[in-house]
């Protein structure tokens, strides 16, 4: 009997264990340190899409981000396929949350894999270890504040 309820209590739980997949799936390819990103915003505009909580972006968000919202959500993967379906697919995109540590971040898989699946060839995701206010606030990196679509947002 005991088996039994082994094997179905890992059955209800392995879908949900493939969902909340990790940000260390990102290739290497695909990934762009912070200290690279902030010297190329001094240079170039990339599109910059913040994929976390609301909560983060108005407390400190890159310059010129876009809030899309936590894809780890069918809400908020739904708004980054709508936002980027006119997009080039060598626009260069650059994709970042910084919730919480790179390991259990539940937002940066789920996007990747869908700008990845949209055929996109030239996108980053940006690698935040820790979270984004220590990885970038903390260093002293570019950051505006406020809601998104607000002036204190853009």
């Amino acid at each position: 009997m005991k088996p039994l309820i082994v094997l179905i209590v890992v059955l209800l739980l392995l879908p949900m264990a493939a969902l909340a997949q990790s940000a260390t799936i990102v290739d290497a390819q695909h990934l762009i340190e912070p200290a690279d990103l902030a010297k190329q915003l001094l240079t170039s505009k990339p599109l910059v899409l913040q994929v976390g909580p609301r909560t983060l972006y108005a407390q400190a968000h890159i310059p010129g981000a876009e809030f899309i919202g936590g894809t780890s959500q069918p809400e908020g993967l739904k708004a980054l396929h709508d936002r980027v379906q006119k997009v080039p697919k060598n626009k260069l995109i650059v994709i970042y949350c910084g919730c919480c540590p790179w390991e259990r971040c539940p937002n940066v898989a789920p996007a990747y894999n869908e700008l990845k699946t949209l055929g996109f060839t030239k996108f980053k995701v940006l690698h935040i270890p820790q979270n984004f206010g220590a990885d970038w606030v903390m260093k002293g990196y570019p950051v505006e504040k406020g809601e998104p679509g607000t002036s204190q947002g853009k």
